[in-house]
């Protein structure tokens, strides 16, 4: 078997054990990037192969830091990197390497990894498709022609395609979900608090985004998880660290799982999506857990109204310094503008009208909870679509009003803070993969870890069925 066919925490023993150098590990992924990126564009901003062996080189030269030691990792191009540029899909971002590392990069770095540079996103990880004026898009490795999702779709790639063992994501509106399930990988949307984002500017009104691991398995995805996540003593809300690792193997006989459907018809799905989930399910059924339909705890336009106001109320205030400069309003996109400008048109009184909406769907959920070990929704409502549109602008008959309303599937997980992995769910008609929503209450990563991981053993996705790259 070729290294980088192996998952992380193997190739993680074989360094620590010395049966293979981190200079070996190194040329072996610059080897798989060099065969298969150009076909799928999912790293971006690589750095010099003679720079990047002489790191690997200085880690098979120091004392062992912890489990990443010697892996190489590409970071989302959302998060800085010290001396790699930090993009963000968009050119009103300075052309400059970032002077030092954000604290998730850190944390990263504390325990071994090896940055190799970027994996590509959307502009400011705005849309589900990931394309951008900067580096171009990402195809998806199932089928070229394809989209690979997003805002993490170039993690998701690269992860398919072997050019990484582990990667990392960030989501606000499903982007550690549907690039995973276009891509037939695992990504975990941790609970709100439970990784911490950068401890700058305001950190109390906007708790949508939050960061987290992405896998071709769910112990690498634990592992992962373990090194990003942890309270940090400068910002608000953080969840005390746990192992996951160690508890992710358990029975789960009994389990109770509520399936949500398309929410009583409110979500528009092309067809074959709702048979892919529920084949999913009847897995977990055949494992012992106990599957039932749910009906839709709250109204689906309820939470679209709250999300849409509250997104963009938090991209106003995060994009506000560009919106300011005319020179760089000039270059954002559209979709960028526009949700500024919503942002920045809500009164006071409306965004606290949102906000009981959202306290609303917490309670409600909580409730939920009480009966059901986890709740399942499909992943997108979609199938890849063609990696040359902008996106899609009708599902079925229904036309989309915005354009990212062809996403709301994720949303009601979004707006709750909600601890939710997506799990590879296998393949359409059509030959393209998808995936399946798994999501629990508030500080339960372990008891979704271990159902991902039952689910796993019996399945194997991503193992069983790579892309047929060269």
């Amino acid at each position: 078997m070729e290294l980088t066919e192996k998952t992380a925490l193997e190739l993680s023993g074989m360094l620590e054990r010395r049966e293979i150098s981190a200079v070996e590990l190194m040329q072996a992924t610059l080897d798989r990037i060099a065969a298969v990126n150009p076909a799928v564009n999912a790293v971006v901003s690589l750095g010099a192969p003679d720079a990047l062996l002489d790191a690997a080189r200085a880690a098979d030269d120091s004392p062992r830091k912890g489990w990443l030691h010697g892996i190489p990792i590409a970071v989302k191009d959302l998060a800085n990197v010290a001396g790699f540029r930090t993009s963000f899909g968009s050119p009103a971002m300075p052309d400059t390497p970032a002077k030092s590392d954000d604290l998730m990069v850190a944390r990263m770095r504390a325990a071994g990894a090896v940055f190799i540079g970027k994996t590509n996103t959307p502009e400011f990880g705005l849309g589900s498709h990931t394309f951008n004026p900067v580096h171009g898009t990402t195809r998806n490795p199932y089928s070229a022609d394809r989209s690979a999702g997003g805002s993490s779709g170039g993690a998701a790639a690269a992860l398919a395609t072997r050019m990484l063992s582990v990667a990392d994501g960030s989501d606000m509106m499903g982007s550690l979900r549907n690039p995973a399930g276009w891509n037939n990988v695992y990504g975990m949307r941790p609970s709100w608090g439970r990784v911490p984002g950068e401890p700058l500017g305001e950190m109390f009104l906007h708790p949508l985004a939050t960061s987290g691991p992405m896998a071709r398995n769910p112990r690498d995805l634990a592992a992962l998880l373990e090194v990003q996540a942890g309270p940090d003593p400068r910002q608000p809300f953080g969840l005390p660290k746990e192992n996951f690792l160690d508890a992710i193997s358990a029975g789960i006989k009994g389990r109770r799982i509520g399936w949500l459907g398309d929410w009583g018809g409110a979500y528009e799905m092309e067809p074959g999506i709702l048979d892919l989930s529920e084949a999913a399910l009847r897995m977990f059924e055949e494992l012992g857990a106990i599957v039932e339909p749910v009906a839709p705890p709250i109204e689906a336009a309820q939470i679209w109204d709250s999300w849409l106001g509250l997104r963009a109320f938090a991209n106003a205030g995060r994009l506000d310094p560009l919106y300011q400069n005319p020179e760089t309003r000039a270059r954002l996109k559209p979709d960028a503008i526009w949700e500024i400008e919503t942002g920045r048109a809500l009164a006071a009184t409306e965004i606290q009208r949102l906000s009981l909406i959202r306290s609303e769907w917490y309670r409600r959920a909580a409730a939920l909870f009480d009966s059901y070990d986890a709740l399942v929704l499909p992943s997108a409502q979609v199938w890849p679509f063609p990696a040359d549109w902008e996106r899609p602008h009708r599902i079925n008959d229904t036309g989309m009003d915005t354009y990212h309303r062809w996403m709301e599937v994720v949303v009601p997980v979004s707006l709750i803070g909600l601890p939710c992995v997506n799990l590879p769910a296998g393949f359409g008609a059509n030959g393209l993969p998808g995936g399946v929503q798994l999501f629990g209450r508030h500080g339960d990563d372990l008891g979704l870890l271990q159902l991902a991981q039952a689910y796993h053993e019996a399945t194997d996705w991503p193992g069983n069925h790579p892309p047929k790259l060269s």
